[in-house]
């Protein structure tokens, strides 16, 4: 078609002409939009390139095993490690007469999604298993102990409260009564504890009876059924039976490092759009008790000044203590006042809006139907531990909060001292004394190679008073240690133009591996003598390989105890390719 230059960004462009009436939010991220199509676009080009270099490959291998069908495992090679999609590889391979095993393709890929888990069940989150909880739910109907309603679900007050354990569930199956250790789950006329949702976690706690003769730790609530919340835990002691009354109550400790995180999570959302512009949006989040973790649309990684912006900022939000005013409105009535709506994130009529800042002119205001903080000073600090990608166009920060900041903060402290006590120094003097000491060791670094590399030259030019000769050719076969490549092959010219007729093998061992350079002369190279098998034949024995041009070539190998053994043997292979 002669579209060879990113094209897809004009075509958008048109459709945002055509529809931004319709739709604003095309014509308010235009730019956003038409950045990243084209940014997507050179991207796949690039890895058209490498796939179907690879894809050159595997045809001249057809063509010289006189095949015409590509292997299926092969295709999805392609496809998996070097991103070409399978219809490409199928045209392509029509191009030139070829064929590709399609079943082959689809095989190799049931299997990948298998070993990955891809292919592996969920659960039972639906079918039988929500037929189960429905039929629950009807019988608590039917028997009076819930209303069509269902269980009252109110997560925000953090209170106890007083509750009737109305069923118990342990295997699968209703039971009456259960018993210590067992695995159960429970249903209750109301709770308090979150469902997760919105990247939010679920709350933690127990169910304790008044008489406190029995405990059930609740390690999770969901609900599997319309109308009906389900607590999933282990019980601690005693034998709970349905009927008994009961304690409910949430784990304050981590509901308060929840909405801690929670809230930076927003404060953090709204200083990102300040600091890098407003298509720096929400692709997904993680709320916990522990750390909270922010996907954005960004199309590259974040400078760290800008890191450290975004920092000091949420920390400056914190300090001013703004109070978070949460209200239930409509959700046009919201949108119209400026509220963020997540993509992705479903809506009802009624919405549930959190607005920080000044009264009127909040700084952040989005809709959520999370848990947060009265006021952001109760957040304590923000910290943010890394900044990475998540996804193409999508980058992830990760953060803590709270005492999880604090510990760090103490545990940084901790090391800081520990360095400067190391370096001799004060705490403030630390990074001018560590680069000093880092210049000294980079000066003695230079200075050791240089002597390692004065010693090779040492031995290099100790071995030519006495070069072995075989029919008149001297042969040189010669470990090195620590040499590098550069070094090895920078030597062996220097034998070539110092030995008129002759052959050289180095040996040296980098990183536990040994490596092979092996030259020869050019009045040889017409009498049976060839670097490349050379070096390969020698390769062998340390197990590698290898090879490379008549006149030079350079092989590795996995074994370093028998390099000394396979430098031994180059004289009998020199003599050997002679006599042929």
């Amino acid at each position: 078609m002669g579209l060879n230059d990113p094209f897809l960004a004009d075509v958008a462009k048109e459709v945002i002409r055509e529809y931004g009436d319709f739709y604003p939010e095309l014509v308010k991220n235009q730019d956003t939009i038409l950045n990243n199509l084209t940014r997507e676009e050179e991207r796949f080009h690039k890895t058209l390139e490498s796939g179907i270099g690879q894809l050159d490959v595997y045809m001249g291998e057809l063509a010289s095993k006189k095949k015409d069908t590509l292997d299926g495992v092969n295709a999805f090679e392609l496809y998996a490690t070097h991103g070409l999609p399978f219809e490409i590889t199928r045209d392509i391979l029509r191009e030139s007469g070829h064929k590709v095993d399609e079943e082959g393709f689809k095989e190799a890929m049931e299997e990948h999604k298998l070993a990955s888990g891809a292919g592996k069940a969920f659960g039972p989150l639906g079918g039988e298993d929500a037929d189960f909880y429905r039929g629950l739910f009807e019988k608590l109907v039917r028997e009076g102990k819930l209303t069509r309603d269902g269980v009252d679900y109110n997560p925000y007050p953090l209170s106890s409260k007083k509750v009737e354990l109305l069923a118990l569930i342990k295997d699968g199956e209703i039971a009456s009564e259960v018993s210590s250790d067992d695995l159960v789950e429970f249903v209750v006329p109301e709770t308090g504890f979150y469902i997760e949702s919105g990247g939010q976690v679920a709350d933690t706690g127990c169910l304790i009876d008044v008489g406190k003769s029995w405990e059930i730790e609740v390690r999770e609530v969901r609900r599997p059924a319309a109308g009906l919340l389900i607590h999933k835990g282990i019980v601690k002691s005693g034998q709970p039976k349905v009927g008994d009354q009961a304690t409910l109550s949430i784990n304050k400790q981590r509901r308060m490092d929840i909405m801690r995180n929670h809230t930076a999570t927003h404060l953090m959302h709204a200083e990102l759009q300040k600091i890098l512009g407003i298509h720096a949006r929400q692709a997904g989040s993680l709320v916990s008790s522990d750390h909270l973790r922010f996907d954005f649309t960004h199309p590259e990684a974040m400078k760290e000044e800008e890191i450290r912006e975004v920092e000091a900022r949420v920390n400056r939000a914190i300090l001013a203590n703004y109070p978070l005013s949460i209200t239930t409105k409509t959700r046009d009535e919201a949108i119209a006042e400026g509220a963020m709506a997540l993509f992705g994130e479903k809506y009802g009529q009624e919405v549930r809006t959190v607005a920080i800042g000044k009264e009127g002119s909040p700084f952040s205001y989005e809709l959520c139907g999370g848990t947060h903080v009265p006021s952001t000073g109760l957040i304590g600090s923000f910290l943010i531990t890394s900044e990475s990608s998540a996804a193409a166009g999508i980058r992830r920060i990760e953060a803590v909060t709270g005492s999880k900041a604090y510990e760090l903060i103490q545990k940084r402290n901790s090391q800081l001292r520990t360095t400067a006590e190391g370096l001799e120094c004060s705490l403030d003097e630390v990074p001018t004394k560590t680069q000093s000491v880092l210049s000294q060791l980079s000066e003695a670094q230079k200075e050791a190679v240089n002597f390692r590399l004065k010693l090779t030259l040492y031995e290099f030019e100790k071995s030519f008073s006495d070069l072995p000769e075989v029919f008149g050719v001297s042969v040189m076969a010669l470990k090195l240690p620590d040499a590098t490549v550069d070094v090895m092959r920078e030597m062996a010219d220097r034998f070539r133009d110092k030995i008129e007729r002759g052959v050289i093998v180095l040996g040296a061992v980098q990183n536990g591996k040994p490596i092979l350079v092996a030259a020869v002369t050019d009045n040889l190279l017409k009498s049976g003598l060839h670097a490349g098998n050379l070096v390969k034949q020698i390769a062998k024995m340390v197990g590698g390989g290898g090879g490379g041009r008549p006149s030079i070539a350079q092989a590795g190998g996995r074994d370093p105890e028998k390099l000394d053994a396979a430098l031994e043997q180059v004289l009998k292979l020199v003599k050997d390719a002679l006599n042929n």
